[in-house]
């Protein structure tokens, strides 16, 4: 355990039914002794673990700062692994603040970002990746995002990285026996078995880093851009999707002339969307700076809406449109079926073509399953495992290239010791995902990113 005593305000600043003020580490019901009264006369110090006490906080004056509850949770079962003492006052700035002070002034500390969950991974409550999830938890914006960061905090991700690492520690033995005893018959040991092991190892590293790109989406939204020409529709679906008038929509061809941009969950997947200016041949100076900055945004996005008028015939800027979309992830929509169609669909190409009327409303849910379609999120499983951040990423592509090289190695004929290095490197990287074997200044670089008190 850390010297340390610490203590952070553990609820968001401002007014609500209760303020924590959470107190971690050997003399944390000391320090809350120090401060707190309970109206029975009880000791904190005499409470077992998961009791709580009723009474007040007073400052250095013995003058009451607010009525209180303080629960006592005693080393190893709490969050932290320490002791733990939560103070719960009146929610509000004020008073929270002002306990806060007092906690300071009786001993404690204040915590750094992310020190709780910190201290509870150096403890062994959790490891790297369930210490990782709890800030997505906290930072999810749609139901799908808070889903995937509970399966991690549940262990999916370290329970398939355990898998893994078995096979692999299963053959780093075996290579070991071996060649320590080339000459005995030992059961499993031969090439075959060598490779069968990595070959799973291989499959299971790829199966885990292809769920890294659908759930980054989902966690952090796409950048979408709706593009065309002038007056297909563009701001009117802009505003179907936000659900309100974000863009201006007029009858007058060429009225959005900058980009207007909104966040919009969409299903399971968040949209960073844009509404981009018509794209088209023009003089107009304004207009012209316009379509450069959505040319641009076609040229960034990760998802297009390329949006069509369904009652007219492809045009010279509509397939000029075409052509510069022909490598992006893309959804054509062809907008105004109200009206009668005349736009001859076989001359879109292959990108998914949905059918709307944004004025009418209609072809919305076909519209959002199809995002939903194009980005993957839809074959993503409640159950399933998935990689949440750019670390955990990179820890599994490590030990996907180093599984490679092993079984490059075997094919080749190489010495098995040259194969086992190969091994151990992907075992060493599997245990820097889950935290086994981290560096201390990952470790800083990983929980400085949480908020205060958490």
């Amino acid at each position: 355990m850390s010297e340390r005593t610490i203590a952070a305000i553990a609820t968001p600043l401002g007014e609500g039914g209760i303020g924590v003020i959470r107190i971690s580490g050997d003399d944390a019901i000391t320090v809350a002794e120090k401060c707190f009264a309970a109206f029975s006369g009880e000791m904190l110090s005499s409470l077992g673990g998961y009791q709580a006490s009723y009474g007040r906080v007073f400052d250095k004056n013995g003058e009451t700062l607010d009525d209180a509850v303080a629960l006592v949770f005693r080393a190893p079962k709490s969050y932290t692994g320490e002791n733990v003492v939560e103070i719960s006052v009146h929610g509000g700035t004020v008073i929270t603040r002002q306990v806060l002070r007092r906690v300071l002034e009786c001993g404690a500390a204040l915590a750094t970002g992310g020190e709780f969950t910190k201290r509870a991974f150096l403890n062994g409550k959790l490891d790297l990746t369930k210490a990782e999830s709890v800030m997505g938890l906290i930072s999810a914006r749609n139901d799908a995002a808070a889903k995937i960061s509970r399966g991690a905090r549940e262990g999916r991700i370290s329970r398939d990285t355990e898998d893994i690492l078995n096979k692999l520690l299963e053959t780093a033995a075996s290579l070991a026996a071996f060649a320590d005893y080339p000459d005995e018959d030992i059961p499993n040991l031969s090439e075959e078995n060598f490779s069968r092991l990595l070959d799973e190892c291989h499959v299971k590293c790829e199966k885990l880093i292809s769920t890294y790109d659908t759930g980054r989406a989902i966690r952090e939204g796409i950048n979408c851009a709706i593009v065309g020409k002038p007056n297909v529709g563009k701001s009117t679906i802009m505003n179907l999707l936000c659900g309100s008038d974000r863009s201006i929509v007029t009858d007058i061809a060429g009225t959005t002339r900058d980009v207007v941009e909104n966040v919009v969950n969409v299903g399971d997947i968040m949209l960073n969307l844009a509404d981009t200016a018509g794209i088209h041949t023009t003089d107009d100076t304004v207009e012209k700076f316009g379509v450069d900055k959505a040319i641009q945004k076609i040229k960034n996005a990760e998802l297009l809406l390329a949006v069509f008028d369904s009652s007219a015939p492809l045009d010279s800027d509509d397939k000029q449109l075409l052509d510069s979309i022909q490598d992006k992830k893309c959804i054509v929509i062809l907008n105004k079926t109200d009206l009668a169609p005349v736009l001859n669909k076989q001359d879109l190409g292959k990108f998914e073509i949905i059918e709307i009327s944004a004025r009418q409303g209609d072809g919305y849910n076909e519209l959002c399953a199809a995002i939903n379609r194009v980005c993957k999120t839809e074959m993503l499983s409640p159950d399933d495992t998935v990689l949440i951040n750019e670390r955990q990423r990179d820890c599994v592509c490590r030990a996907l290239q180093a599984v490679s090289a092993a079984r490059d190695a075997l094919c080749c004929g190489m010495t098995l010791d040259a194969v086992g290095v190969c091994v151990d490197d992907a075992i060493a990287a599997l245990l820097e995902l889950t935290g086994k074997r981290v560096t201390n200044e990952v470790c800083d670089e990983i929980f400085k990113r949480f908020c205060v008190g958490k």
